[in-house]
């Protein structure tokens, strides 16, 4: 049985606040280099794909969705910048931590308001099936996005999808020369 819109979401928050204690909790620079490669690769997928699915489905579902949908853009703008310097910086920068900490302060607030009020009335106007059709898209769109942080990109279909097509491929072959977490390599976005 697939999951409902909402899980995959917040399965997703679990996976980046687990990669972000990884960071800050450890003292090795290769383990930081690994986790930040894993937490920019994720956050970087995770905001576009909702960006493409969920946003506009807050949009034709809700009578509030556009502007709930125009918030949570402006919110990922922001956190996509912060984004874009964590995910060029090393260890070893002085910035280093700080950035990832301030970049999770604000993705924490979005993620708080997203599973206790935005996704909360999304879920209430879908049928289940609606539901876990907008969570195998969320999927799918996740392996077609790039994977690093572009925020001057357009954050609106169809502008975004068109950017995403021509990014995308350039971030991935950058991804397999980029150190991951796991001994197998790049994560595996089917798998996702």
């Amino acid at each position: 049985m697939a999951s409902r819109i909402s899980d995959a979401i917040k399965q997703d928050h679990r996976e980046l606040e687990s990669y972000y204690t990884q960071i800050v909790e450890s003292n090795d620079a290769d383990t930081q280099t690994r986790y930040q490669n894993q937490f920019t690769w994720e956050l970087a997928r995770h905001s576009i794909g909702e960006e493409l699915v969920v946003y506009p489905a807050f949009e034709k579902s809700l009578d509030d969705g556009k502007a709930m949908a125009d918030k949570d853009r402006e919110e990922h703008q922001s956190v996509k910048e912060q984004l874009k310097t964590f995910q060029q910086l090393s260890p070893s920068d002085e910035q280093f931590l700080p950035t990832i900490k301030a970049l999770m302060k604000d993705l924490s607030r979005h993620i708080q308001e997203e599973e206790s009020n935005d996704l909360v009335k999304l879920e209430a106007t879908l049928s289940a099936d609606e539901s876990e059709d907008l969570s195998t898209s969320f999927g799918r769109t996740k392996m077609f996005v790039p994977s690093r942080s572009h925020p001057s990109a357009p954050d609106k279909p169809p502008y975004e999808t068109a950017v995403g097509l021509l990014t995308a491929p350039i971030d991935h072959l950058a991804d397999l020369f980029r150190k991951w977490p796991h001994t197998s390599g790049m994560p595996n976005p089917s798998t996702k």
